[in-house]
């Protein structure tokens, strides 16, 4: 399996970010089953700011490992900005991490409703203590929705670091 030479772009300017800022990172994932965590381990020297990542892909395992609330998953389903949001706090906490990327989403071809079509994604951003979110949808086959995903997920990061980094140093 390779990754894409655009993914593994992101994947080694997130790396150096973290590096730069002497940060780590983990990921939860739902619907990419891996795929990001897979993406920021093939750069060489990514040890130095990943040490674990989770794949939690049934609400069971968001709730063992993540801490995700059983009343939030009712209320507002796996696919949801607030269950991200617990994903990705419940990662950093986990892992010890200062940052978390999570994301969960419906990547089809079945399992879309009228609310939650097929391509909706919801992705959680952990950030030293703050939580961003957001909710897109995507087009194409499941293969298409989650590499898009794992690209969205690296690129937000990208550019909350670099908001971070911007703001500490003017």
């Amino acid at each position: 399996m390779t990754v894409p030479a655009h993914t593994e772009t992101l994947a080694s300017a997130l790396g150096q970010l973290l590096l730069r800022k002497k940060l780590t990172i983990t990921t939860a994932e739902s619907c990419t089953g891996g795929g990001i965590a897979y993406a920021l381990t093939a750069i060489p020297g990514s040890s130095a700011y990943l040490d674990r990542s989770f794949i939690t892909y049934s609400n069971k395992a968001k709730q063992q490992l993540l801490s995700v609330k059983s009343a939030t998953l009712l209320q507002f389903g796996a696919v949801s900005e607030e269950t991200v949001a617990e994903m990705a706090s419940g990662a950093a906490a986990a892992a010890a991490a200062d940052c978390a990327i999570a994301v969960s989403g419906i990547a089809g071809p079945d399992g879309g409703s009228a609310t939650k079509p097929v391509g909706t994604v919801c992705l959680g951003f952990y950030l030293q203590g703050k939580v961003a979110t957001v909710r897109i949808l995507l087009h194409g086959d499941r293969s298409a929705v989650r590499q898009q995903s794992i690209d969205f997920a690296l690129q937000q990061m990208i550019q909350l670091l670099t908001a971070q980094i911007d703001s500490t140093t003017v």
